[in-house]
């Protein structure tokens, strides 16, 4: 068993009461990633004499220091669009391959504040556009189960990191499902929050009303902990609620006697494959089996929740990334020959080709005479889905359904077919579109592949889906 197998509440306690130090956890996470990062790929860069030099100055601080420190020693990987002062933030493109951020994100801050060493800087599709972290400019990462196929996107860097055993905990951004579908191809526990309830500030964004980042971890009680650090209330984010969310042991006894799940008629149709279909009805009968009970429900309006939410995330990718011009920072075409030439030269260089193509579609859907044809009338229909969401909760304490409709795919078999895998996201933009928080939970494998189930509850209520959580945590694991 790894050392990172016990939890972070136990490892730093260990380092508190002197059983070992930060300065060995940093380096054990250090040697962990170099027998990893040449077969997967998971990390942009790392940070070793930086990251030594932070754990010799944890374990130099007074006993008082420490325990105020929640996650004291622990190594962490960010995913590589959250901005760290000083150290390359480059969101897997060409574009950013050189931009330093002179400030720390917020979630950084935090981490930096509980005691947490960040170890080094996640993989990532480029401008966390994708489904497979196969666009990045660093290159593809794989999935540590099975080096031949992907490890999800767009945060499958932080979701290999931790299954691989380099870090116990990883932040990813999550826009459409990029923390939860890795998390359910790789394995391990992931959290895509309320909207709102962890701060924006220093994550490149992608599309805004979407964005939020998340906690990654080997254990469901560790995402507690995470979010507990990073959902600090935050002035400079004004789309932060400022509700910090607060961990409760109790949220951990595996205890769901008395909870009603709604199982989605919707979620459970054509296109789910037999061994996803057959891992969450062996999570439901274990839930069951400790006393929750299930209803049947609809969300009748997620049919539309793909083209809706690939109809709002082009256009506001669109807005976004239209400041990357060569002008302010980042990625310049050389010998222009007039300015024009440099803003075309630079993007068409500085971007892939995903890039390219969400940015053309989100042009499109903005453009006059076809913004109320495509973007206002998905602004709408992103409305119905959320109000479904909110009638449905008020039968059920959460919604069950899968992460993915199969198991990870090989590396290279989804590239030249954009649609297909867009489809690969039809479980969990929802969640995103609604601003609910979600969570993915390993429940079976399907041979070497791990497969993630999926638990969607109502705005703040994020204890509910960590109590359901590791309940089918410690049901796999018994």
């Amino acid at each position: 068993m790894s050392l990172f197998d016990l939890g972070v509440s136990e490892l730093s306690g260990r380092v508190r009461s002197g059983q070992t130090t930060c300065t060995d956890l940093v380096s054990l996470a250090l040697a962990r990633i170099d027998d990893i990062q040449p077969q997967v790929n998971a990390f942009v860069s790392t940070h070793r004499e930086a990251a030594l030099k932070r754990a010799a100055q944890l374990d130099a601080l007074d006993p008082a220091r420490k325990a105020r420190m929640p996650l004291l020693g622990i190594p962490v990987a960010v995913k590589d669009n959250i901005c760290t002062n000083g150290v390359a933030t480059t969101c897997g493109s060409r574009m950013l391959e050189t931009f330093v951020p002179p400030y720390d994100a917020t979630v950084v801050e935090a981490l930096n504040n509980a005691g947490a060493v960040i170890v080094g800087k996640a993989n990532l599709d480029e401008f966390a556009m994708g489904s497979s972290t196969e666009t990045s400019f660093s290159g593809p990462t794989r999935n540590p189960h099975d080096l031949d196929r992907i490890p999800g996107g767009s945060s499958g860097g932080s979701a290999a990191a931790v299954a691989a055993g380099c870090v116990p905990l990883a932040l990813g951004s999550d826009t459409g499902g990029s923390v939860r579908q890795p998390c359910s191809h790789c394995g391990v526990p992931g959290l895509k929050p309320t909207y709102g309830r962890v701060s924006r500030y220093g994550l490149v964004a992608f599309a805004s009303s979407l964005d939020q980042i998340g906690p990654i971890a080997t254990d469901v009680r560790d995402l507690g902990a995470l979010l507990s650090v990073i959902s600090t209330p935050d002035t400079r984010d004004s789309t932060n609620g400022r509700t910090q969310f607060v961990d409760d042991a109790s949220l951990y006894s595996g205890d769901v006697a008395g909870m009603t799940i709604g199982i989605p008629r919707e979620y459970f149709a054509d296109g789910l494959s037999a061994e996803v279909r057959a891992a969450v009805q062996s999570a439901v009968d274990a839930l069951k089996a400790r006393g929750a009970r299930f209803v049947d429900v609809s969300l009748p309006n997620s049919r539309f929740a793909i083209a809706t939410y690939y109809i709002i995330c082009t256009a506001e990718a669109s807005s976004n990334l239209a400041r990357y011009d060569g002008v302010k920072y980042g990625y310049r075409a050389e010998n222009p020959t007039s300015l024009i030439d440099m803003y075309t030269a630079t993007r068409d260089e500085g971007f892939g080709s995903e890039v390219k193509r969400r940015i053309m579609l989100g042009t499109y859907v903005l453009s006059s005479g076809y913004y109320d044809a495509y973007y206002l009338k998905a602004a709408r229909v992103r409305t119905l889905i959320a109000q479904d969401f909110d009638a449905v909760f008020q039968k059920c304490d959460a919604v069950i359904s899968p992460v993915a409709p199969a198991p990870a795919f090989k590396i290279g078999e989804k590239c030249d077919d954009p649609l297909q895998m867009y489809l690969t996201d039809i479980y969990t933009v929802s969640a995103n579109l609604a601003g609910i928080p979600a969570i993915s939970v390993p429940c079976t494998k399907s041979g070497t592949l791990p497969i993630g189930l999926q638990f969607m509850a109502a705005k703040w209520r994020e204890d509910v889906l960590l109590r359901l959580g590791y309940a089918v945590q410690t049901a796999v694991r018994s």
